[in-house]
């Protein structure tokens, strides 16, 4: 019998290249999305496609229903949905922190809670959710968007311990960099939130070291985090966390070891 998985944020770049690599390999897929003509496109019988928003209620409950109702089961869930909203907290308006903590927090805590009694039926069943390096060091300008990786981090470790009994197993994937357009779109917030304020030289500064970042040959391919969410879909025995992508390992390694003025001041040299 073929497993099915469910993907969020599988339009593009990790999420899309997740979707083929599990296809690949046997499972059947359901790539959720707002915008699912990317998924359609791949015209591969294995991946299909569902219109989904992680921030309605609705939306979760009737992607999830369809899929059960053509396949009856779902034996991995991969949280990848999230974005990058970057902007000094002072300057952030409360509207746009709450969209970040819904997508990335509450989007993926929605659709846990759909598939979970699924996979507690069943007897067993893996939720991925894509973490970040972000979710364990604090990144210059990105407050709201780390409050919700380690948010993410929290609720995961609470999940796994919860979901054991029942054989579902839980488990982080903690990119690095990783060469995407979420690099991008979070320098275009933090330029945006910070303009004309007290913030706005060193926001420039970081936001400039981000575009080129993001856009030449330093940091890793998406196929990365995939070939990462591969493994812990298929491991006989996943582990809880997986480090990946470039600096990912340096990052905690440093964070961990070093005084907090001294990892502070190593930030701020950034900006």
């Amino acid at each position: 019998m073929k497993k099915i998985a469910l993907i969020t944020g599988a339009s593009s770049g990790i999420g899309l290249d997740a979707a083929k690599m599990l296809a690949d390999v046997g499972y059947i897929v359901y790539g959720a999305a707002r915008r699912t003509e990317p998924i359609e496109g791949l015209q591969n019988p294995q991946i299909h496609s569902l219109r989904m928003d992680l921030t309605d209620d609705s939306s979760v409950d009737s992607g999830v229903a369809e899929l059960l109702l053509k396949e009856g089961r779902i034996d991995l869930l991969v949280n990848n949905a999230g974005y990058g909203s970057f902007g000094p907290l002072e300057e952030v308006s409360l509207e746009e922190a709450e969209r970040q903590l819904q997508v990335n927090v509450m989007g993926a805590m929605r659709i846990s809670k759909a598939v979970i009694p699924v996979m507690r039926n069943q007897g067993e069943g893996r939720i991925i959710n894509t973490s970040s390096v972000a979710g364990r060091a604090t990144i210059h300008f990105g407050g709201w968007y780390n409050a919700s990786k380690y948010a993410l981090e929290a609720l995961s470790d609470a999940l796994r311990m919860e979901l054991k009994p029942y054989g579902i197993s839980v488990i982080l994937i903690e990119p690095g960099g990783i060469k995407t357009d979420w690099g991008i779109i979070a320098a275009d917030k933090l330029s945006e939130t910070s303009a004309g304020t007290v913030y706005q030289n060193r926001a420039d500064r970081l936001a400039a070291i981000m575009r080129k970042g993001y856009s030449g040959r330093f940091l890793s391919r998406p196929a990365v985090v995939a070939r990462t969410i591969l493994k812990a879909a298929t491991s006989r025995s996943p582990k809880a966390r997986y480090l990946c992508g470039r600096g990912a390992h340096l990052i905690v390694l440093l964070h961990s070891i070093l005084p907090t003025r001294i990892f502070d001041w190593l930030l701020a040299k950034l900006t």
